[in-house]
């Protein structure tokens, strides 16, 4: 694979960048279930009370472009934009780039604008998307080449750096279903060809590790897991983590799965890449699975806040007294 060994060399220099980089405190960036309409971020919103120290220790909230406009009428978002101001809370997206409803780069873009720029008009100020797996999308979903994934992806990049100069870009890639090696290639290959556009690069480059599958399954590891974080920090590309319950659906299939699953598991994803040495640039929990069922209060026993409050405490930072 072209440039794969190219990733070798940055390994002797890695804990040098990463002693440089971590001056910069890690973020905190949390993503409620989106299911039943919205109901947790609503319930969020709707009682800021109940959630005040665990906003004290997060930087961004992280949500879908498509479920702020599917879910939340205007006037709701209008008055809830503003508060997040209030609570020094960045206001982060999660988009397609491409995706089968959409597999050219530039035309995701125009089809997403409108949804931006209603969330921009309605008082939020967009910090940061991340793209939902284009290289993956690109070539199992929709069965193309991974030049074709290059050239799409760019594509959106730069029609977004016009639009949002200012918006972070990241890429959300799942591991271990694409192998290290494929990472490495990928990142160094899309920002070479978006360097040759004039456009800037990555802003950061997220996993999403289905970890279950270490131990299932005997495929991949945190080791690895590890050094792709020591290849984005050599590379001065901040490194993304998502924590979930990886093993959640499986356990729901069974009977087996609660509230408790979901808090349980992203603590078992804490202690276990904190065991070899992992600390992302960015910790991103984030629910996909439908759990936990409550996000409030963080006073509560297995609610979403208090499972970001207990990690954040236990993982990422103390909370200021």
């Amino acid at each position: 694979m072209k440039n794969v060994f190219l990733a070798a060399g940055f390994f002797a220099v890695a804990s040098m960048a990463g002693a440089q980089n971590r001056k910069i405190p890690p973020q905190v960036w949390i993503a409620p279930p989106g299911v039943e309409n919205g109901r947790s971020l609503r319930a969020m919103f709707e009682n800021p009370d109940e959630w005040a120290k665990t906003r004290s220790v997060i930087d961004a909230l992280f949500y879908t472009d498509l479920n702020f406009t599917k879910q939340f009428k205007d006037e709701e978002l209008k008055a809830w934009f503003p508060k997040m101001r209030d609570w020094n809370l960045k206001l982060a997206m999660e988009v397609g780039a491409i995706k089968e409803w959409s597999p050219e780069g530039a035309k995701t873009f125009q089809k997403e604008k409108p949804m931006w720029e209603r969330i921009e008009r309605l008082g939020g100020k967009i910090y940061a998307i991340a793209m939902d797996e284009p290289l993956l999308c690109a070539t199992t979903k929709l069965g193309k080449s991974d030049e074709f994934a290059v050239e799409e992806t760019a594509n959106y990049i730069e029609a977004v750096r016009r639009a949002y100069p200012d918006i972070l870009i990241g890429d959300i890639e799942t591991y271990p279903s694409m192998p290290l090696e494929r990472h490495y290639w990928w990142i160094e290959t899309l920002n070479k060809r978006l360097a040759e556009r004039n456009v800037r690069g990555l802003d950061f480059y997220r996993l999403d590790v289905n970890w279950v599958v270490f131990s299932v399954r005997n495929e991949g590891n945190w080791q690895q897991v590890r050094k792709l974080e020591q290849y984005c920090r050599a590379s001065n590309l901040p490194f993304s983590l998502i924590y979930w319950a990886a093993g959640y659906p499986a356990f729901k299939n069974r009977g087996w799965a609660g509230d408790d699953t979901w808090y349980s598991g992203i603590m078992q994803q804490g202690y276990d890449y904190g065991m070899v040495g992992g600390q992302p640039d960015q910790y991103v929990i984030e629910s996909w699975v439908g759990a936990p069922s409550k996000a409030v209060p963080e006073t509560g026993e297995f609610t979403f806040t208090r499972s970001v409050f207990d990690f954040v405490k236990k993982f990422v930072r103390s909370p200021p007294k």
